[in-house]
């Protein structure tokens, strides 16, 4: 065994910072033993293969989706022991209450995952998807403009953060006298927690913040506009029923409200993050999207292949079965790797390289894929191709700043010390400012 597979095993992934910054070297190890590997220290099979990423996201019946969040993590209730050989679907169900964010959407399987599913899809309609990013661009302006003569900004606090907050809160019709509440509770919390509590690599308990106060919030909207309804989103979102016509309790239209509005606040804000920090670094990059704004989008899916904003998802297998060449134990926990599934040669030529021309890059797994697509993904992209091109009219160049991450060839950067989320803690910019036309 030479030195670098000594340190890959002696370190556990899910428990140490050690590969927080640099996830990709460890990824690469284990696809280096096969696309489907058990880690030594937790006993999770870890998914690295795009096909094999594929196969479990799609495959509900073999796999549960509840405990997606936290894995083991967080302890599990359910006593799988000894049940290796069997069917243990029953079994997670009469102990599914008890699990770690059972309430929340991501943890659901079907039938009741499809219900609440097909609920959260009436409220992101086409129409209400374009009437929102329309106010991204009126909204990113005004943003810009708290800082745009300084000629620099600290981009998570003073663009990202807030911008991501307004634009859900919009979409899902929060009152406009309300939105700054959302946006100052939320960052707070966001300031506390020093990034996300769930997938923290260190011993923490895992708690709902900040979504049990997005619960009250959003159950006081609906109960509201059930006795009083405006004609505004909100009431709409309150008349919203199951696919079988039945009315959801107002709880459970919050939890899907507020599900929305945190998934769309963290990966929106993860990936700007990555996007901007490539465009300050890469001046080449930057100076072909100035020139053709058509090119953003798919260099906006080739910052979500690259380094995608959701690290990865756990699964439960419900049933002995195999996956990539290995028996897979009823009661076995996986990690799908996003992150590496996107970097998986088989699927992408050249994975490590950034190219913005990659014809295929929007077949990433950045988001998962199947009934448990991310249900932010949509805001992301829009907000991410609309604060490029307002940050690209507003200035004329974009840099890193060597103040807050240091000199080209002696860069620092801070990264959420999370198994389950990759993105920057702080991201500091300078840029040439120009008229507003």
């Amino acid at each position: 065994m030479n030195d670098m597979n000594r340190e890959f095993e002696q370190y556990d992934f899910f428990r140490t910072n050690h590969f927080v910054d640099d996830p990709y070297s460890y990824f690469d190890y284990l696809r280096q033993q096969g696309p489907a590997v058990r880690e030594p220290h937790q006993g999770i099979v870890m998914v690295t293969g795009f096909e094999e990423a594929l196969a479990v996201y799609n495959d509900p019946e073999n796999f549960s989706s509840c405990m997606s969040t936290t894995g083991p993590m967080a302890g599990c209730p359910i006593p799988l022991e000894g049940h290796e050989n069997e069917d243990i679907s029953e079994l997670i169900e009469e102990y599914r209450d008890r699990t770690p964010f059972s309430d929340q959407l991501p943890t659901m399987d079907p039938p009741v995952h499809s219900d609440h599913r097909a609920l959260l899809m009436r409220l992101i309609t086409p129409l209400r998807l374009k009437q929102n990013e329309e106010y991204m661009w009126q909204l990113a302006d005004q943003q810009i403009d708290t800082f745009i003569s300084s000629g620099k900004c600290e981009f998570m606090g003073d663009f990202a953060g807030p911008f991501a907050v307004l634009v859900i809160s919009d979409l899902l019709g929060v009152p406009p006298e309300d939105r700054q509440e959302f946006r100052k509770h939320l960052l707070r919390q966001e300031q506390e927690r020093g990034g996300a509590v769930v997938g923290g690599v260190s011993e923490k308990e895992v708690e709902h913040l900040p979504l049990a106060w997005l619960y009250d919030k959003f159950s006081g909207y609906i109960e509201d506009r059930r006795q009083n309804p405006r004609g505004d989103v909100m009431t709409r979102l309150a008349e919203a029923t199951f696919p079988d016509g039945s009315v959801p309790q107002p709880l459970d239209v919050a939890r899907i409200a507020a599900n929305l509005f945190a998934a769309g606040q963290e990966t929106t804000v993860r990936l700007l993050s990555y996007a901007f920090q490539q465009v300050g670094e890469r001046p080449d990059l930057q100076r072909r999207l100035r020139e053709d704004r058509k090119l953003i989008p798919n260099f906006v899916e080739e910052c979500l292949r690259h380094e995608s904003p959701i690290k990865g998802d756990f699964r439960l297998a419900k049933r002995p079965t195999t996956l990539g060449g290995l028996d897979i134990p009823a009661g076995t926990f996986l990690f799908i790797a996003n992150g590496a599934a996107n970097r998986d040669p088989r699927m992408f030529e050249r994975p490590d390289e950034f190219q913005l021309d990659r014809a295929n890059a929007k077949l990433h797994v950045a988001f998962g894929r199947g009934r448990h697509t991310c249900p932010g993904a949509p805001l992301a992209r829009a907000e991410t191709v609309v604060s490029l091109n307002r940050f690209f009219d507003r200035t004329s160049d974009i840099r890193i700043s060597e103040d807050a991450h240091g000199p080209r060839d002696a860069r620092r950067y801070g990264y959420l010390p999370t198994f389950i989320l990759r993105g920057l803690t702080h991201l500091g910019l300078e840029f040439d400012p120009v008229s507003s036309s």
